[in-house]
């Protein structure tokens, strides 16, 4: 897992001061892995660190701590997972809570001593990473692992900032659309974009991390994508999307899904062929896009799209979380 900071400095614009919960550490079993972080509001929190007594007692305590001036300092605690919390794990968690305003947020922007990741001790004391810290970070980029876990070192917080690695395009709106971005908008290995022809048709709130482009003709588009980029195409008219995915083939782009039947795609692989297009080309299309398996509630094409597009993307991180 890695520090979203776009999501934080969103969270912190909404609520001028929050909680950050972060899990440093774990050992034996434990409900979420090292890495997993949430953010804990005045009246609300995001996100998750397992749930129970263990995430009850650290959103109080976080509160707490945010009610306090000056702003204090990371709080470190080690919480054995037994009956003094009411669960039975058997494992134990190191949590770190940090507190961010506007000005933390600005510390953040600005630590530029290890390229990639956000290093601070726990002091809170305005020092240079020592030798051990940055040794630690040159064994993770020698190792060639993508996303390092956040891990205590030498009395430091060591993070690895969030970089999306992978562009997703959705074309569309509505309700599968929308789904699909509740779903994915919080991966931070996905730099996501939200196209559609007006903006009436975007529910009121859209997540941070998503960018959104209204665009009356969405094929349009198209030729400024970049080519590893991948595209889900999923509009309110087939005319529209016939005309998205003809300008993606194009642009030949990394990957097209298609939303539809097998009439649909038949008639479409037909009409793009006859405009054209190279057959091999247009049958790299996936249409229908998700896992039929699941059914057609928007939700069960979410969850089909992304479990699909996340096999692929973070493979290597999967297994270290």
């Amino acid at each position: 897992m890695s520090l979203d900071f776009k999501r934080l400095e969103s969270e912190v614009a909404s609520h001028g001061r929050i909680a950050r919960i972060l899990v440093a550490e774990v050992a034996g079993s434990v409900p979420r892995e090292a890495g997993t972080s949430m953010i804990v509001t005045e009246r609300g929190q995001s996100g998750t660190i397992g749930g129970g007594a263990l995430e009850f007692s650290a959103v109080n305590s976080a509160r707490d701590l945010m009610r306090r001036n000056p702003l204090p300092g990371p709080s470190v605690v080690k919480l054995p997972l037994g009956p003094s919390l009411g669960q039975c794990c058997g494992g134990s968690a190191t949590l770190i809570t940090e507190i961010y305003d506007r000005n933390a947020v600005a510390r953040v922007r600005e630590s530029e001593d290890l390229p990639g990741f956000y290093a601070r001790p726990i002091s809170g004391r305005n020092e240079s990473p020592p030798l051990p810290v940055r040794a630690f970070v040159e064994t993770f980029r020698d190792s060639g692992r993508k996303k390092p876990h956040s891990a205590l070192e030498s009395g430091w917080i060591l993070e690895p900032i969030a970089d999306p690695s992978h562009q997703l395009w959705i074309f569309g709106a509505g309700h599968v659309g929308r789904a699909i971005v509740s779903v994915l908008a919080p991966v931070p290995e996905l730099d996501l974009y939200w196209i559609d022809t007006d903006e009436n048709r975007y529910p009121d709130s859209i997540p941070a991390e998503v960018s959104k482009l209204v665009a009356k003709n969405p094929a349009a588009v198209a030729p400024h994508a970049p080519l590893n980029s991948e595209h889900l195409v999923l509009t309110y008219s087939h005319a529209i999307d016939l005309e998205i995915c003809s300008a993606l083939l194009r642009r030949n782009v990394e990957r097209i899904g298609l939303i539809g039947s097998g009439t649909k795609w038949a008639r479409f692989r037909s009409r793009l062929v006859k405009m054209g297009h190279d057959a091999e080309a247009v049958d790299r299309i996936q249409c229908p896009i998700g896992n039929p398996g699941l059914g057609k509630h928007p939700q069960a094409i979410a969850v089909g799209v992304a479990s699909e597009i996340l096999s692929r993307i973070i493979p290597e991180s999967a297994g270290d979380r």
